[in-house]
């Protein structure tokens, strides 16, 4: 089984690339982020048709998370339990073929002086105690997304430049070594312990033709899946193509 997460930052823009991801084969569960779709916006329509399923949760211009599936997803749940009344569309939570998928649009924070930071403690903290739950009911899960935290210094291309800023910050870390510490393993990183996999690159100032990054598109599994793994890859072609994305797929390959 192949899993794949994926910031596409406009649906609408970037759909012929998510045809032609899914067109061949190198996915069974594609989850998207930053649809920036109305809810009856989304081209469940066009994916059926080419043999997937869907299920999403849709946003005007801001945010927006999806999956797309081989099999009909089950046990669909979106939002946070501890915050009912947020109404950003960060989180969709599936099963698919006994897996729980559990896809995340973590909140960016702009800047640790900003009230939006604040809003990204909170929701760190909800997500956290929604994991720990979901993870008493289902022993193969996997939770992924745009974290919007690079957990290393490994994980940027200049970590003084980015020391104490947004992305790299202690206290970030902190919030995602906390996911860590409810038994989820950092799938690339138990591939790959050293190197620099970036997954998110600026438009500006040509950063993806010079490989300088950050690495905040994640896949933490369960010891189940994590027992399994094969192999985890970031997808830069799809990072090199015309109009892109600024974030590339991240792809965990998991023995049957």
């Amino acid at each position: 089984m192949k899993i794949t997460t994926w910031n596409v930052n406009s649906l609408n823009v970037r759909l012929p690339h998510v045809q032609n991801f899914l067109a061949d084969g190198r996915t069974d569960i594609l989850v998207l982020q930053e649809l920036k779709l109305d809810q009856d916006k989304f081209p469940a329509a066009a994916l059926n048709m080419m043999g997937w399923q869907t299920v999403w949760s849709g946003q005007k211009t801001y945010n927006g998370v999806a999956v797309i599936s081989r099999s009909q997803a089950q046990d669909v749940h979106t939002g946070l339990p501890l915050m009912p009344d947020d109404p950003q569309r960060r989180v969709i939570a599936a099963t698919i073929d006994g897996v729980r998928i559990i896809n995340v649009y973590c909140v960016n924070g702009e800047a640790l002086d900003s009230p939006k930071f604040a809003y990204k403690r909170e929701w760190f903290a909800a997500l956290t105690a929604f994991v720990r739950d979901e993870m008493s009911r289902h022993d193969k899960l996997v939770l992924l997304g745009d974290f919007n935290i690079a957990p290393a210094d490994a994980d940027c291309y200049d970590p003084e430049k980015w020391h104490e800023k947004i992305h790299c910050s202690s206290e970030e870390r902190s919030w995602f070594q906390a996911l860590l510490d409810l038994g989820l393993t950092d799938s690339l990183r138990q591939i790959h312990p050293e190197g620099a996999f970036y997954t998110w690159f600026d438009y500006r100032g040509a950063m993806f033709q010079r490989k300088q990054g950050l690495r905040i598109d994640h896949l933490l599994i369960t010891p189940a899946l994590a027992a399994v793994l094969e192999n985890v890859e970031v997808e830069l072609d799809m990072r090199a193509l015309e109009r892109p994305s600024d974030h590339a797929p991240v792809t965990a390959t998991f023995a049957d």
